[in-house]
């Protein structure tokens, strides 16, 4: 359990960085095919329109994770954070995320993603 909880853990910094710098090669990495994000302007976008959108600049800076909790369930596993970051205009602003794991194979890939700010 220790284990999953450290590879957990570093996939959650992996993810956010991703999301702050557009890592494109990052996310196809470390999500599943199957996943499914639900967007802040109520959009839910599947795999192929997340790597889309990732690939765009995005307006935000210093995106910053906290408050994470890491729920293990056998081999699916739910993240819970809160975030702060800085918008386009200079505002710092905040939001939450909850992200869903599924170990598969031995690897644990994103299989759905919540974000809201």
């Amino acid at each position: 359990m220790s284990q999953d909880l450290e590879q957990l853990t570093a996939l959650n910094r992996d993810y956010v960085a991703s999301v702050q710098n557009c890592d494109v090669k990052r996310f196809d990495e470390i999500l599943a095919p199957e996943f499914y994000c639900s967007n802040p302007d109520k959009t839910l976008v599947d795999r192929a329109a997340f790597l889309e959108q990732t690939a765009r600049p995005i307006a935000i800076r210093k995106l910053h994770a906290y408050d994470v909790i890491i729920r293990i369930m056998g081999d699916f596993a739910i993240i819970h954070a809160a975030t702060s970051y800085t918008t386009a205009d200079g505002q710092q602003a905040t939001g939450r995320y909850t992200d869903c794991w599924a170990k598969k194979n031995g690897t644990w890939l994103a299989v759905s993603a919540h974000v809201s700010r």
